[in-house]
Parts: structure tokens; sequence; C-alpha cells
């Protein structure tokens, strides 16, 4: 089983996936691409008219939300950033351990500091 995710160019968010994640990016072409981890495959499909969430709005709602576990989210975060990641503009300043971004084509993911993944 597979979570195929739609966003204006696969090949791009393949490859900020597998430097998120880890694997390899295989069976690229114009409209998709492919991410193989070790937990299984993700596809990345090209969706014309493709709108990114509005989150928190629900004015488009959310695709899908990934939680992602790290070592250091504001750390994490700066790798991601030169990769087409960026700060989601809504963040809960009161929680240090929870980073909201967005992905290249705009779905937001949460970063969550290690020590305090069992909190949410």
């Amino acid at each position: 089983m597979a979570l195929t995710i739609d966003c204006p160019e696969s090949n791009v968010m393949a490859d900020f996936y597998a430097a998120l994640l880890g694997g390899t990016v295989t069976d690229r072409t114009a409209g998709q691409a492919k991410l193989d981890t070790a937990d299984g495959p993700i596809p990345f499909r090209a969706a014309p008219g493709y709108k990114p969430s509005t989150w928190p709005s629900a004015e488009v709602p959310l695709h899908q939300h990934f939680d992602y576990v790290v070592e250091d989210p504001h750390a994490a975060a700066q790798q991601l950033i030169p990769l087409g990641a960026s700060l989601a503009a809504h963040q809960n300043t009161d929680d240090p351990d929870l980073l909201v971004m967005l992905d290249p084509a705009g779905h937001p993911f949460c970063l969550i500091r290690s020590s305090a993944a069992g909190q949410y």
C-alpha cells in the first residue's frame, strides 16, 4: 500500500522527500516520480490545477498531514529550507518542540522534537 501525493512538480517533491526521509527516487517521468524508502514507496503525481492548502484556514483544506520526529526541529528546518521547504506562517509559539513547515508544494508537515514525541 502507498499514499500518492498530488503536487505541481513530482520530481521536485520526490527529491525533497528523499532528502527528508532518505531513499531513492525511481520511475521519474514528467508527471510522476516514486520515492522508495525503507518503509515503502511514496509516489508523487503532478496534478493540473493543484492548489496548496490554506491551513489553518479551511478555504483549501489539508490534503494530508505528516509528522516527522527529529532530534532538533529548528536544525532540521534549516536543512530543509534550502531544499524548498518554508516555515508555515501559523506556529504555536508556546510549543518549542513543534515546528510547522510547508513542503515545496505547500503541504503542511510538522517537525517534532524526538524527546517530546510521546506528547503528540
